[in-house]
């Protein structure tokens, strides 16, 4: 026989072997899924920088994103995942991070379902992912109903770089998370290094959850991925030593009916290149709720009270009222229209920063939600309005 004849007799003889092969092959085959979101809206708000606007705005029911989820079962119970995931502006199409493609998640890691999962990589914080879920941008978007500026973090703008995390399996209805950013300074592992950790019990009806986070050289650490600390609540202390969050939520469920409360406490803590001198501490108390009317349209309602603690030469720390409101009405699996309207009242002295090298007390001014940190009031009022569209895939 030729050598010719000889491989197409080989060739013919693997044939049952690899057809048996092909099915578990298949079954170890990665899954991958793309998914995102689009969402913009015509907006108005009474006052930024003493005048009243009508603009568009985006990300503002969710953020306008795009990502990959992928997994791989290796065995058992155990599979391999990925996430990468990029933020960008709908209305012009620029990331929302110039030079950071996936600035919102990219991290890889293992999940078993009885011993957990463990990622590493650019990701949420346990306090985000777990309080936040029961806080009030689970109900109400973050643009209008994140507290204000979003100081205590429970928005999507809490991440970090160089991280490992690791999630509980939920064990009679209770689930923890804990996570440590590495600060990656040569000689000393605590510098610029991150710790966050919670905790969420489910029972029947009721939901509870707890986090802490605790961050380091906020202005230095290449751990701290992104932390809200550019509004005019808090951006006096933008130079902080370190910062610690706390923040405590729970829900009551009856059908169509949920009613939430939430607390935070957030501390900032001078250092040696600070430009504040006392520690400066805000408390907010938050309740939420939303009903859903028919199958396709649900109402949400929320306020907020803010307090800042008498420090750094300050007689009438800054006070916040807010409430916040949202209306949705589904079209589709995945198109929503919603409407939006949020108004908040500021009074007392707060510290801003005016320029790289210096802070300065000043009369508090309103800033509502997450999406006007740039575009503050004037004043000690504010409200925000939008009608929009979100698409998600």
């Amino acid at each position: 026989m030729n050598s010719s004849k000889r491989a197409r007799a080989l060739a013919l003889s693997c044939l049952p072997l690899t057809a048996a092969m092909l099915p578990a092959y298949a079954s170890a085959q990665s899954s991958v899924t793309l998914y995102g979101i689009v969402d913009n809206a015509f907006a108005y708000s009474s006052n930024q920088h003493g005048s009243s606007n009508f603009y568009l705005s985006q990300g503002n029911l969710q953020a306008s994103k795009f990502g990959l989820l992928g997994s791989e079962n290796i065995g058992g119970s155990t599979k391999t995942i990925f996430r990468l995931e990029s933020g960008f502006n709908s209305l012009t199409g620029a990331q929302s991070s110039a030079g950071v493609i996936f600035n919102r998640q990219a991290y890889v890691g293992l999940s078993n379902d009885r011993y957990g999962t463990v990622t590493l990589g650019r990701q949420y914080t346990p306090y985000l992912q777990i309080v936040g879920a029961l806080g009030p941008t689970g109900v109400l978007t973050g643009a209008t109903g994140a507290h204000p500026g979003d100081l205590d973090a429970l928005d999507t703008t809490l991440r970090l770089n160089n991280s490992v995390s690791y999630l509980s399996p939920t064990l009679a209805g209770l689930q923890f998370s804990m996570q440590y950013g590495l600060g990656g300074v040569p000689g000393s592992i605590a510098n610029g290094s991150q710790f966050s950790a919670a905790a969420r019990y489910d029972y029947q009806s009721f939901a509870v959850a707890v986090g802490y986070v605790k961050l380091k050289d906020l202005a230095t650490s290449g751990a701290l991925a992104s932390f809200a600390d550019n509004s005019p609540v808090n951006s006096g202390y933008a130079t902080a030593r370190s910062s610690q969050l706390f923040a405590a939520a729970a829900r009551y469920t009856s059908q169509d009916l949920m009613i939430g409360i939430n607390y935070s406490n957030v501390q900032y803590t001078p250092g040696s290149g600070s430009l504040f001198a006392s520690e400066a501490v805000f408390n907010t108390y938050g309740v939420i709720s939303t009903y859903r009317i028919t199958p396709a349209i649900t109402v949400a309602a929320g306020y907020s009270y803010t307090s800042a603690s008498k420090a750094n030469g300050m007689s009438d720390p800054a006070r916040y009222h807010q409430i916040s409101l949202e209306q949705t009405y589904n079209l589709s699996k995945r198109t929503t229209f919603y409407t939006l309207e949020a108004y908040q009242l500021a009074r007392g002295q707060t510290l801003i920063a005016t320029g790289s090298t210096a802070t300065s007390i000043t009369d508090a001014v309103a800033v509502v939600g997450d999406s006007q940190n740039g575009t503050p009031s004037s004043g000690p009022s504010q409200f925000v309005g939008m009608v929009g569209v979100r698409h998600t895939f």
